[in-house]
């Protein structure tokens, strides 16, 4: 028990907290108070530590009302204080969403928003945020902006890995409008000022390449995959697939439901991926007995990341697939969705790290690949003089190894 001088000054601390929050969320004071007398109250130390932190924050608000040169606008400060919390974190995925954020980002599930058309993601080897994917005839990649393009500078604002949502917020916007952002190509810096327009997110193409041999390209995994997915899978079996390659390269990941969805379709009976927490709490995913049965390749590169690496990777613990390309992107974080709070905002945090079925840790380490293909100098000639076009079959070297390894498994 605290002595009665700090009981005292915890009460003290918990009407300053209770009047600096009552303009900006709701403080459930209740649930901190153990006993009350009189005007005092007795906290627990931790409470106790935890509120002259936020004392603190009461007396810097103080100093800023009292002494600024210039009116507060407070409702930005208490937003920045805020994504300070989360910044602090120095995780890239951990954010916090102001309520036109949070719509924003929801959009982005659903399947269209107005922008440039890029999917993006962080490099962690060097902080940059690097350019996955973009999106057919979309502003960017009528520009020739290339996969693998790094981000340095959106209008004047200078960006990294730290100010991901910062620099995806200000690349969107009304469509007819415009916004100039810097890309880093090798050594040489370039700028391009794009017309933002309505963009409509694929998730997925596919077709028959050969007489036998389906081919679906998942871009993503959103909330029409699963079904358009099995969609593709009847389609192509109608045409009679006898095996099929499934390709991931550039896939950034998506909603980790999708993913489990699409695996359930091609796995066996039995676990697909398990999450821990910090507190070592462990969650399942698993598949039914439904299987596609047949004859599988998937192709993969250093910018397939997150749920592609789960499905990859539970694909291969299983042997029910062949993986061929590069070693991914080493994304293994969980993120989970907090709110909307009575605002309208929410969080997206970092809760957990994903693992195969076998207990290998994705992240960091990626899913190293059965069979490694660079992709070939010709082909990457192609996509750099052509980036609004899809590379022919007869030069994607990755895409006619995977070919050549489903034929063996059909003969």
């Amino acid at each position: 028990m605290i002595s009665k001088r700090a009981a005292a000054f915890g009460a003290v601390v918990i009407i300053l907290v209770t009047a600096f929050f009552s303009s900006f969320l709701t403080f459930e004071v209740s649930k901190f108070l153990d006993i009350q007398s009189g005007d005092r109250f007795i906290v627990k130390r931790e409470v106790y530590e935890l509120l002259k932190k936020y004392e603190m924050l009461e007396q810097v608000r103080q100093v800023i009302e009292r002494d600024y040169i210039e009116e507060p606008d407070w409702d930005e400060l208490f937003v920045g204080a805020v994504k300070g919390m989360t910044e602090a974190l120095d995780d890239p995925y951990t954010t916090y969403f102001t309520p036109e954020e949070y719509k924003n980002f929801i959009i982005q599930t659903q399947g269209s928003y107005a922008g440039i058309g890029l999917l993006v993601s962080v490099d962690e080897e060097d902080n940059n945020i690097s350019v996955l994917k973009a999106f057919k005839d979309s502003p960017a990649a009528r520009a020739g902006i290339l996969q693998g393009d790094k981000i340095v500078k959106v209008e004047d604002t200078d960006v990294d890995g730290s100010k991901l949502e910062i620099a995806v917020r200000m690349m969107r916007g009304e469509p007819g409008t415009t916004v100039t952002i810097t890309v880093l190509r090798g050594e040489e810096l370039i700028d391009f000022t794009l017309e933002r327009a309505i963009i409509e997110i694929p998730d997925m193409d596919y077709k028959m390449i050969d007489e036998d041999i389906g081919y679906i390209n998942l871009y993503q995994f959103d909330e029409k995959s699963p079904k358009n997915f099995r969609d593709a899978i009847k389609e192509l079996s109608d045409q009679n697939m006898k095996g099929l390659i499934l390709d991931l390269r550039g896939n950034p990941g998506g909603l980790l439901d999708a993913c489990t969805a699409i695996a359930d379709m091609l796995l066996p009976e039995g676990l697909i991926v398990y999450s821990e927490n910090r507190q070592h709490k462990r969650e399942e995913y698993h598949s039914s007995k439904e299987q596609l049965g047949l004859p599988l390749v998937v192709l993969v590169n250093e910018y397939s990341a997150s749920a592609s690496e789960v499905l990859a990777g539970a694909i291969q613990d299983y042997g029910v697939g062949t993986i061929i390309g590069k070693t991914t992107y080493g994304k293994g974080l969980v993120q989970g969705l907090r709110g909307p709070f009575d605002d309208g905002s929410a969080m997206k945090i970092t809760t957990s790290k994903y693992f195969t079925p076998k207990g290998r840790d994705i992240h960091g380490e990626g899913i190293v690949p059965d069979i490694e293909v660079e992709i070939s100098q010709e082909a990457i000639e192609f996509m750099t003089e052509n980036p609004n076009d899809e590379l022919p079959v007869e030069l994607d070297n990755q895409l006619q190894r995977a070919i050549d390894e489903l034929r063996k498994k059909l003969q």
